[in-house]
């Protein structure tokens, strides 16, 4: 079965891991400028750009997401 929307449940989780990997992204980014190791260093600048490139996947993946409209 091709399904070509997520559903609600998997538009939330996806919404997590987007979040989570975020958070994570903007720890390493910042721990760069305070890290005095060098290869401590290139581990976290791999790491920012590992992660940038599964935050644009997320991203994409939730193009599929389906529009909620609550109604108040």
């Amino acid at each position: 079965m091709n399904q070509k929307r997520l559903s609600p449940n998997e538009s939330l989780k996806l919404h997590e891991m987007l979040n989570f990997k975020t958070v994570c992204m903007t720890s390493s980014k910042l721990m760069e400028g305070v890290v005095f190791d060098q290869e401590l260093k290139t581990l976290l600048e791999r790491d920012v750009q590992q992660s940038v490139l599964a935050v644009n996947d997320l991203q994409n993946m939730l193009k599929k997401a389906p529009d909620i409209k609550l109604e108040v």
